[in-house]
């Protein structure tokens, strides 16, 4: 997903976008959402979350 796509989903969720990376973009997202702010976080196969909408960027 682009940083202009996951800017869009973010600025629909209300979160402030200005001057933000891609994984903290993500990261606020899963934030303001109440999940699990673990996007880039080498925690991939151990997060168990398989359908989340992050994971092919994941590391």
């Amino acid at each position: 997903m682009t940083v202009a796509e996951i800017k869009v989903i973010a600025k629909e969720m209300g979160v402030k976008t200005s001057n933000m990376k891609k994984v903290d973009l993500i990261r606020a997202i899963q934030r303001a959402e109440g999940n699990p702010i673990c996007f880039d976080t080498h925690s991939r196969e151990n997060c168990g979350q398989e359908i989340c909408m992050w994971r092919r960027d994941c590391n």
